[in-house]
């Protein structure tokens, strides 16, 4: 069987925009992706709320900071097949990061940080699929459009910034904005259909990549 781990945000987690709770299990993008590809694969969700490509936020009542939490996780749950990496949208906060080519940074920072683990027992480097995640939209909702003033136009570079960043580490890439769009509740998260989505369209990607 293969093993697929799921590294990201709310995104992945599963965050309601609507009812301001998570997702129902089966509406998860991991759990459609899960149920598409069947008993061949397995597929381990790692979604935290507010996690970052590789930067702290002071605010957190967590630590966020993706690059320091991904070694533990891989060794959690090592051998894997394939790390799938959809961050980034975090970042856009201005007391964040606030810019496109930070999240670049922190996403190459992640993948050295997968191909240089110590994986032992003669496991194999798994392969990295990066995903870019849907473009920030307008809102009126004054909080989150507050948190991240000034993100539209910086994650709408993303996808092809991920693009060219997979071509150069020899990654496989996704863009979930080709499949998805953020709502407008919130500006940031995904209703129930476009999460579903990304699951849908993640699913002959990632067969490709496992050789199913």
């Amino acid at each position: 069987m293969k093993t697929v781990l799921a590294f990201g945000d709310s995104l992945t987690w599963g965050y309601d925009p609507i009812s301001l709770g998570r997702h129902e299990y089966a509406d998860r993008w991991t759990s459609v992706l899960q149920k598409g590809l069947g008993h061949g694969a397995r597929v381990i969700p790692e979604g935290l709320n507010g996690r970052t490509t590789a930067y702290d936020d002071h605010l957190a009542d967590c630590d966020r900071n993706g690059a320091r939490l991904l070694p533990s996780i891989l060794e959690t749950h090592k051998p894997l097949d394939l790390v799938i990496i959809m961050l980034g949208t975090n970042d856009m906060k201005p007391v964040v990061a606030g810019r496109a080519v930070n999240a670049v940074a922190g996403v190459k920072r992640l993948v050295g940080l997968i191909r240089n683990h110590e994986w032992g027992f003669d496991f194999d480097v798994p392969d990295v699929l990066i995903v870019a995640p849907p473009r920030i939209c307008e809102t009126a909702n004054s909080f989150f459009a507050a948190l991240f003033q000034g993100a539209m136009d910086e994650s709408a570079m993303l996808g092809s910034l991920y693009r060219d960043l997979a071509d150069e580490l020899g990654c496989g890439f996704f863009d979930a904005g080709s499949v998805a769009k953020t709502s407008p509740n919130d500006g940031i998260h995904l209703d129930a259909e476009n999460t579903s989505a990304i699951g849908r369209g993640l699913e002959p990607v990632v067969r490709m990549m496992l050789g199913m």
